[in-house]
């Protein structure tokens, strides 16, 4: 099992069994002494457009573990509410022993406060960008159009692209995922884009694991994310009830 830690700088990383850090964007960038995104079958160069995605497809493409997970340099899953969540980030054997009970660890689900997901979208990005990843859905994956429609009507979401899961789920939802992505970058234009929304690909695929999950009714394990940056926010749970606008939630 291998749980990777990304990022695109130097951090201080917590030093855990099975967690790797890895620096994305790494055929861009000075080298920081970490894996790198940009070996053996990679899109590190699509850094500044899919975000910790290029390290997914390095995992996809590159590893063999049975198990794999993707967290991020300042967020973790944490096995318990407490004070003191750096000493209750998941570990390895708590990690593999759970992937014997569920299929996926997943963090808990973000309220969008009012808005759909579809919504909230629009509100932050270019609303025809995610019209176009259902279309496509609805091309390549016609299984899928009715979760597409779920999820955007929906007001819930799990975020930051993290989970931990069995090889077999992994190389499914990364086979479907950058299918879609990959096709969406042969249809859209985003030249005239800032360099937040340019971000594009990584805040699409927040939304279509949720799509992905809700069509194969995986076995989930839901935990609390832990952002080490963050100490209003540190525990990141769908009923917090005093949050005042969605965590955006994608990683750089």
């Amino acid at each position: 099992m291998s749980i990777y830690v990304v990022t695109h700088k130097k951090y201080n990383i917590p030093k855990m069994k099975g967690y790797i850090p890895i620096q994305v964007g790494a055929s861009l960038h000075e080298n920081l002494g970490y894996k790198v995104d940009s070996d053996g079958d990679n899109i590190s160069d699509k850094n500044p457009n899919y975000c910790e995605l290029t390290a997914l497809y390095y995992m996809w493409k590159n590893l063999d573990d049975d198990i794999i997970g993707l967290t991020h340099y300042r967020r973790y899953f944490c096995d318990k509410m407490t004070s003191e969540p750096l000493k209750h980030i998941l570990s390895y054997d708590t990690a593999k022993s759970l992937l014997k009970k569920y299929d996926v660890i997943v963090p808990y689900k973000m309220h969008r406060q009012g808005k759909t997901i579809r919504e909230d979208y629009a509100e932050y990005h270019n609303v025809r960008d995610y019209d176009e990843c259902g279309k496509i859905i609805k091309e390549f994956f016609p299984e899928y159009k009715r979760d597409f429609v779920k999820v955007s009507k929906s007001k819930d979401l799990y975020q930051f692209n993290m989970l931990i899961t069995k090889k077999k789920y992994f190389d499914e939802y990364c086979n479907w995922l950058f299918t879609i992505l990959f096709e969406l970058e042969k249809r859209i234009d985003i030249s005239d884009y800032d360099a937040y929304n340019s971000r594009i690909y990584g805040f699409l695929s927040e939304r279509l694991f949720n799509v992905w999950l809700e069509h194969n009714k995986l076995k989930l394990k839901k935990m609390e994310v832990y952002n080490i940056e963050d100490s209003k926010m540190s525990l990141i749970k769908m009923n917090v009830k005093n949050l005042v606008k969605p965590i955006l939630g994608v990683e750089r």
